[in-house]
């Protein structure tokens, strides 16, 4: 174990007596935000030489970015738990039998996603919903079937205080998913995000444009492109937290990620970063991410202790890891200022080609590293266009158009948005608001989603411009709770702090309407 400075002790000191004195933090989210400084105390991880000065340092000058998971990982990021197995033989740890009516489906579920931990200490996979309740949805009368899932709803987004959490729906239409659809609409609620599966050739129209009518009231279901995703990761492929594709029964044991704009600054030039500087950070960023990885599964015991693991509910060999990246914009166009070319990402053909060269040398670079328990992805990490935090400035999430430089055509910006969406498996997407006349034409959204996913794009995120439920860049947050925290009252859930954040750092609610 590395000795730790006096300095950073007296750093995460000081920050835990900021959590508990904070005014606007609940007990939970300081009990929660304290445990995440806890392990900053340790140095148990053997790192790679040349990480201090990428991931150590400040915003504007850090290329590498562990996104808060501490320096013990005690148990993998994120986590795919088989539902479908457990609603069929139930859990002894849990002492709960198969359930036999959708009054124990629903029950049991919610007992079941108190045991599931990632990094935000909630699920961030609440399961294929429609799939798990619809052999129970008969049970009852359709009234009744609704209130229970309405209360169902209600105890996630009052329990799970984080809106990374995520449920899936589709492809096929079900009389569960066209319920859980009607009481979403209604509800409004953050908590949980949802997305459809969608495929044009068995998803049918009328299940597509209720999901449509919903999302324009709570931004939400997204739309994932089933078919890409299949082919890529098969039929047991979830989306879970933001919009991350993994396994059932597996998950992601960490996710880093390159501050590409970050990089440019360090190089002389594009054939620079090209040829040192970008391969030196991708190195490093894939040696710390096998240490990680090493560590949760040699050291941390949680694949041998875990009732998750014990009891088959997740598998160690069906995890991965997420290499992750944002900033590509910011990065191309200050390789284009240093060229002393006037050209902007995604407004230049050449800008937008050196994009896409960068890409091919990140997946090239990718598909060339190997770890060895990354086996259900052929022993690689999975491409992962991060959406951002609230500490970014002046840094787009993954491949993303700045806010405020979008093109004025829909039909542009989707055909920049294809040139990206391929190399991302475990995850990209991009967001529309969309002008409220929508709500009269939602024919229109559908043909967008069709034409998109035949051109390749892999997920698609809409929302009414005057939706209080909102999508800040992954995950779902309500402005009016935003308000409330901003004038220092305390608010449920943790994700609206970053929804604070985003929104005055990210200009999240300046996108441009559609």
């Amino acid at each position: 174990m590395r000795d730790i400075s006096m300095e950073r002790v007296n750093e995460t000191r000081n920050a835990i007596l900021d959590i508990i004195k904070s005014p606007t933090l609940t007990h939970e989210q300081k009990v929660s935000s304290m445990a995440g400084k806890a392990d900053s105390l340790l140095e148990v991880l053997e790192l790679p030489e040349g990480l201090d000065e990428l991931l150590f340092c400040g915003i504007d000058k850090k290329c590498i970015c562990d996104l808060n998971e501490g320096h013990a990982p005690v148990r993998p990021r994120y986590i795919i738990p088989d539902y479908a197995k457990f609603m069929k033989e139930g859990s002894e740890f849990l002492q709960l039998e198969p359930p036999k009516d959708l009054y124990e489906a629903i029950n049991s579920l919610l007992i079941f996603y108190k045991h599931v931990p990632s990094v935000t200490n909630f699920p961030v996979y609440v399961g294929a919903l429609d799939e798990l309740l619809e052999p129970f949805i008969d049970d009852v009368d359709e009234a009744t079937a609704k209130k229970l899932l309405r209360m169902f709803f209600i105890h996630m987004d009052r329990t799970i205080l984080d809106s990374f959490s995520h449920a899936n729906i589709g492809p096929i239409a079900t009389k569960a998913g066209r319920l859980i659809l009607e009481v979403e609409k209604e509800l409004e609620h953050a908590i949980p995000n949802l997305t459809m599966k969608y495929d044009a050739s068995v998803t049918s129209d009328e299940f597509a444009l209720a999901a449509i009518d919903t999302a324009l009231h709570s931004a939400k279901p997204s739309f994932a492109n089933h078919q890409m995703f299949k082919s890529e990761l098969q039929d047991d492929y979830v989306i879970a937290s933001c919009y991350n594709g993994l396994k059932v029964g597996g998950g992601s044991y960490t996710l880093s990620r390159l501050i590409l704009s970050n990089i440019a600054k360090r190089a002389t030039d594009i054939k620079d970063f090209k040829e040192v500087q970008l391969p030196y950070v991708m190195d490093i960023m894939a040696k710390y991410m096998d240490e990680r990885i090493r560590f949760e599964v040699e050291e941390s015991g949680f694949f041998q202790n875990n009732f998750l693991a014990k009891e088959g509910f997740i598998s160690q060999d069906k995890f991965t890891a997420m290499y992750g990246l944002v900033g590509l914009a910011e990065c191309v166009n200050i390789l284009m200022e240093k060229e002393g070319k006037p050209y902007r990402y995604s407004h230049h053909e050449e800008a937008d080609a050196l994009g896409v060269e960068i890409m091919d040398l990140i997946d090239a670079f990718n598909q060339s590293h190997t770890n060895k328990y990354c086996q259900v992805t052929g022993g690689h990490f999975l491409l992962h266009a991060q959406v951002g935090i609230s500490d970014d400035s002046e840094i787009s999430p993954g491949t993303r158009i700045p806010i405020g430089e979008e093109p004025e055509e829909l039909l542009t910006h989707l055909k920049h948005c294809s040139l990206f969406h391929k190399y991302f498996p475990s995850g990209t997407g991009d967001i529309f608001p969309i002008d409220t006349t929508a709500h009269r034409n939602p024919e229109f959204i559908l043909d967008i989603i069709k034409g998109a996913f035949q051109d390749h794009l892999r997920y698609l995120s809409f929302y009414a411009s005057d939706s209080d439920v909102i999508r800040i860049s992954g995950y779902l947050v309500k402005r009016s709770e935003i308000e409330k925290l901003r004038n220092g009252n305390a608010v449920l859930q943790n994700t609206t702090g970053l929804g604070l954040e985003a929104t005055d750092n990210l200009r999240v609610q300046e996108r441009k309407v559609r």
